[in-house]
């Protein structure tokens, strides 16, 4: 989560300076600063996510070092698990907290002719990226363990895929619908790789041991 933070802290830094550096009536330049501000954060947020995995295996090297029996306590896919936790569960405290900020007005929203599911599927939206954030932290720390380079490539564009569908909006359906199928997508991909099976599965789901 603090990692998380520190790239939102970054980000906004650097759209700030952009902000303010350019001309506020420019409506295309300012639309054009916020799809970079938006990529420029995905892309920073994934940095700060090999950073982070580096640090870890450090972490665990050290663990290794001082166990009585040579094997650290933690496994890497647990800490891929709890770190992807960690990035969608601050992803998703800041997203409902610039919703009720929203919220508080002025004004209605669908006031004027706009959708009035902008409170609803942004709640849909923040769900499905804790979710996903959980699942890229599974599929990326795998890739940087067994140095496929493919595996962390396809989380970049997944996560860019996911962020630049948001400007589909209020065509809410436009971004909603690939990023529930990318979810979809990714959570297999990250059980195939935590060791899952259709076997498994069925095995889990008519509760036999």
């Amino acid at each position: 989560a603090f990692f998380w933070l520190v790239s939102l802290l970054l980000s906004s830094l650097i759209w700030f300076i952009a902000v303010k550096a350019s001309d506020p009536k420019d409506e295309p330049l300012q639309k054009g600063l916020l799809i970079f501000g938006v990529m420029f954060s995905v892309l920073l947020q994934e940095a700060f996510r090999f950073l982070y995995y580096k640090l870890l295996r450090k972490a665990i090297e050290g663990l290794v070092a001082l166990s009585e029996d040579g094997c650290s306590p933690i496994s890497i896919q647990q800490m891929a698990y709890v770190a992807g936790v960690g990035f969608g569960l601050m992803s998703g405290a800041f997203s409902m907290i610039n919703l009720l900020a929203d919220a508080l007005g002025p004004g209605i929203v669908g006031i004027h002719g706009d959708s009035q599911l902008y409170f609803l599927t942004s709640a849909f939206m923040t769900m499905v990226l804790i979710f996903l954030h959980t699942f890229w932290g599974i599929l990326f720390f795998h890739g940087c363990e067994h140095r496929r380079w493919w595996e962390i490539t396809a989380v970049v564009v997944m996560h860019l895929a996911v962020s630049g569908s948001t400007f589909c909006n209020p065509l809410y359906v436009g971004s909603l619908v690939p990023s529930y199928l990318l979810m979809a997508a990714a959570a297999a991909w990250a059980y195939l790789l935590s060791g899952g099976s259709a076997q498994n599965l069925r095995r889990f789901l008519l509760c036999k041991s």
